[in-house]
């Protein structure tokens, strides 16, 4: 991966912190015009500082659920 690549990668990445690795991906191949696999953007990235994490789903804690949670 090229030095102009892996700042395309990381000004997408700070424009939308959502997007997946296959869509990361294929917008580098049609920008850069290079074959590059997801796997190459996951370890990219990771060597960047960005480690990915899916978000908790938490509902809403009301002082009876908190009450529950602590018997």
């Amino acid at each position: 991966m090229t030095e102009r690549c892996q700042c395309m990668l990381k000004c997408t990445v700070c424009r939308s912190y959502q997007l997946s690795a296959e869509s990361i991906a294929k917008d580098l191949q049609t920008s850069c015009g290079l074959q590059i696999s997801t796997t190459t953007v996951h370890r990219e990235l990771h060597a960047m500082g960005f480690h990915g994490r899916a978000a908790a789903s938490k509902p809403s804690i009301t002082k009876c659920n908190a009450k529950r949670w602590m018997q």
